[in-house]
């Protein structure tokens, strides 16, 4: 069973999660879209009530996964609040046991909980089983929010 433990983006754990996630990411990034350009979270941006940062542990307390949620600044025509999953990554023994779904609906409570009224996320169309994961959850695809050079993909999603 998995835990979720919210940490500040320094605390060793995230820190050492977010390391192992940038790197993964750089390896498998497309060759033809270049270099992956890796982004460290800023702590006050995974801080309530502008967000969080959750550090996922396993049954035997071990850290096997992070994810985060913040706030991002509205659409000029949007009345809701707008809030960016963000580093949603488990470790490679860690997958395909629903941890995946476990954390992205964690966050998305926490969010609400925060006063989401709607989810944005970007990611790489290579990344096909993240993709088929937030599809499944309800996202659906969306206009760019952002100019990440390391998506090729935008959802959203009501909450």
């Amino acid at each position: 069973m998995l835990r979720f433990r919210p940490a500040d983006v320094t605390d060793p754990d995230a820190h050492a999660l977010l390391d192992a996630y940038f790197a993964e990411r750089a390896a498998g990034f497309p060759v033809e879209q270049g270099r992956y350009r890796p982004t460290s979270p800023r702590a006050e941006q995974f801080t309530p009530p502008a967000g969080v940062f959750l550090v996922v542990e396993n049954d035997d307390g071990e850290p096997v996964g992070c994810g985060g949620v913040r706030r991002i600044p509205q659409r000029p025509e949007a009345l809701e609040a707008r809030f960016e999953v963000k580093h949603l990554w488990l470790a490679p023994e860690a997958r395909g046991q629903g941890g995946g779904r476990r954390l992205l609906d964690e966050l998305e409570r926490r969010a609400v909980g925060l006063g989401a009224q709607e989810l944005v996320l970007d990611t790489n169309a290579s990344l096909e089983a993240a993709g088929g994961l937030y599809r499944s959850a309800g996202y659906a695809p969306i206009e760019p929010y952002n100019d990440n050079p390391n998506a090729t993909n935008w959802y959203g999603k009501r909450v």
